[in-house]
């Protein structure tokens, strides 16, 4: 499975210029294809959900023409003149369930012949459909189930829709709604159509939109509250000429989280206090956590709060619900439980979004408690890495990216998904989102590594990672423990908790300091045993990563920049020539009493060199990106300097 690994960040600011809404660009292709007249389409968002919507439009036999960045849709005014049509859905609940209405009333006076066949992939064809086609059925549409009942795939044949009334319930998803009064002026050409809604209509927010577009395309609905709906007889859809699509306030919802959590200021601009997007109010839920939110026309700014920690919070987030999965990963910064009600239409959305958050939240530390229709988020005292799976479900993947500024590295499973909505989410949070720095220093044995990092990490004020020795010490720790080091998973285990710390050239084990008891010879052979383990080497690759947290981290060893910290922001390759390497490890084993041959020292190191550079995992190599530093010739001090003159950028 391809993935993304994003490091911990240590802050978030800047300002990103959202994509166009994916709700309003599905809905104005429609309402365009649907119009008299040609419409021109600005800003529209370019992602897999849109691309969805403009090739079924075409299929029903709509001209759409690029016209550089914006879109012209010749409208077929009133009815899709393509009625036989097999159209792929992808996972777009929009898509189906405003197509479906519309194609039914385009049938409603189509030769006998016709037919339009709809299908997604698989998950779609679990996301119920029933509500709608049950109210398209009162209309009078002949709609075939072409799998399991109440599902897609289906298929749609000639019939006329000629009733007065019809209702749908409200409780399930409001595009079942939105989709009937699209459709409403199609079906309502000689006498008005009332549309009833069946309890509780979630997500109105998204309703108001829909009401919003259509009147711009000509078309008025008279609301009585929010249970019942007039289409006047005789309106069309007649273009506007010209419509721009505001910036998706959903997609806003990351990036002033990401203000929030991270410091900011952080700002959005395409989205404001003049938006027709409910989700724009995503800002007012940062404010109760004690965010600071600055509204403009169309941008919105957040920081974090003056005082601190985020509070908890207690919210009905039905009005939000898409943007409402951000705040369950701001929640992991929040100083206490918090809980996200009315949500329950998470449960048919691209995947079981409250399964799906619950179980990915507990992977970063969480302690959660799911219900039908709410979650409540208890933050750890301290987030944990974690390989975040996404369900096929852009909005996992996207919220999940927030947990770096937490201290967390994030690795997000299936990360083209953000292709629905936002193809290129990942590179404009790594534009406002800066990594805590890494400098890696990478080298043969006895180069220098640990004395160098160690007082480089001191002169920064970073932390010190000698990964050489955490095998030492995940030995030491299993023998203190009467593990057998061939007991893969529990050393395993041992290595993924290890308490250990690196402070003054000291090297700490649970608070005892360890420092001359890993360098015996026990220690270095059965840190040659319990290297090989496969398990150990996983579990120590993402405790080392663990290191990256605070101002930053120097970490030593021999994979440091090509395995551990690809991305770090410096990379040293310290060496120094065998001869030299065998003197200072002479001179270090006579200096602490030990005996020491000159001729075994070289023999040693040669080998080992070679063991090193040849071995099939993480082979020792010079990184293409990192700078060469021989040591032969030079003091510490002067190799010290080396490195914090290229790293002096790196400090806060």
């Amino acid at each position: 499975m391809e993935f993304i690994d994003l490091p911990p960040m240590r802050k978030a600011a800047g300002q990103v210029r959202l994509p166009g809404s994916k709700s309003i660009s599905n809905r104005v292709l429609l309402l365009a294809a649907l119009a008299e007249g040609e419409t021109l389409v600005e800003d529209l968002l370019d992602s897999d959900d849109t691309r969805v919507m403009r090739n079924a439009i075409v299929a029903l036999g709509v001209e759409v023409v690029e016209e550089g960045a914006a879109l012209r849709v010749k409208g077929c005014g009133g009815g899709f003149p393509g009625l036989k049509a097999d159209l792929f859905v992808g996972n777009s609940g929009l898509s189906i369930r405003t197509l479906v209405p519309a194609i039914a009333a385009s049938l409603s006076l189509a030769a006998d012949d016709a037919e339009v066949r709809l299908s997604g992939v698989p998950r779609m064809h679990e996301r119920p459909i029933g509500d709608l086609v049950d109210g398209l059925k009162q209309l009078g549409a002949r709609v075939e189930w072409l799998g399991q009942e109440g599902y897609p795939p289906l298929a749609l044949r000639p019939a006329r829709l000629q009733a007065e009334r019809v209702s749908v319930r409200g409780n399930v998803s409001s595009q079942f709604l939105t989709g009937l009064l699209q459709a409403a002026p199609l079906v309502a050409r000689d006498k008005p159509l009332v549309i009833e809604v069946e309890g509780e209509l979630i997500s109105r927010p998204y309703v108001e939109i829909t009401l919003n577009l259509m009147e711009r395309f000509g078309v008025s609905v008279q609301r009585e509250g929010w249970n019942r709906f007039i289409v006047a007889a005789g309106q069309a859809y007649r273009s506007p000429g010209r419509i721009a699509v505001e910036g998706d306030a959903s997609t806003a919802s990351y990036f002033l989280a990401a203000g929030a959590l991270g410091g900011g200021p952080l700002r959005v601009v395409g989205a404001g206090r003049r938006s027709i997007q409910g989700d724009v109010k995503f800002a007012d839920a940062l404010a109760v956590m004690g965010a600071e939110i600055t509204w403009g026309d169309d941008w919105i700014e957040a920081r974090a709060p003056a005082s601190g920690r985020l509070k908890a919070f207690d919210l009905d987030l039905n009005h939000i619900p898409d943007a409402a999965m951000t705040l369950s990963v701001a929640a992991l910064f929040a100083d206490g439980p918090s809980t996200l009600r009315n949500i329950g239409s998470w449960r048919v959305k691209e995947t079981d979004r409250i399964a799906a958050m619950a179980t990915e939240l507990r992977k970063l530390g969480a302690t959660v408690e799911e219900f039908p229709e709410s979650i409540r988020v208890t933050p750890p005292a301290r987030l944990q890495p974690a390989a975040i799976d996404t369900y096929d479900d852009h909005r996992v993947a996207m919220c999940f990216s927030l947990a770096t500024l937490g201290g967390s590295y994030v690795r997000i499973n299936d990360p083209k998904c953000v292709n629905k909505t936002f193809p290129e989410y990942f590179q404009t949070f790594a534009g406002i989102a800066q990594p805590v720095p890494v400098v890696a220093i990478d080298g043969p044995s006895a180069s220098g590594k640990g004395t160098v990092a160690a007082l480089v990490a001191e002169a920064l004020g970073f932390a010190h990672l000698d990964s050489g020795a955490l095998y030492r010490i995940v030995a030491l720790s299993a023998m203190r423990k009467g593990v057998a080091l061939e007991d893969e998973p529990a050393v395993a285990a041992l290595a993924a908790g290890l308490p250990a710390r690196f402070e003054g050239g000291r090297v700490l084990l649970d608070g005892d300091d360890v420092t001359d008891e890993i360098r015996s010879e026990t220690c270095s052979v059965g840190a040659s045993r319990v290297a090989v383990l496969p398990q150990v080497r996983d579990a120590l690759f993402w405790r080392q990563r663990a290191y990256r947290s605070g101002a930053g981290v120097v970490a030593e060893g021999r994979d440091m920049g090509s395995v551990v910290f690809p991305d770090a922001e410096l990379k040293i390759f310290l060496t120094a020539s065998v001869e030299a390497r065998a003197e200072r490890r002479y001179k270090q084993l006579i200096g602490k009493g030990m005996a020491a041959s000159m001729i075994d020292l070289l023999k040693d190191l040669h080998e080992r060199d070679a063991r090193d550079s040849q071995r099939a995992v993480a082979p020792l190599k010079q990184c293409e990106d990192a700078a060469l530093l021989d040591t032969s010739e030079l003091t510490v001090q002067q190799a010290v300097d080396f490195v914090v003159e290229r790293a002096a950028g790196l400090r806060k």
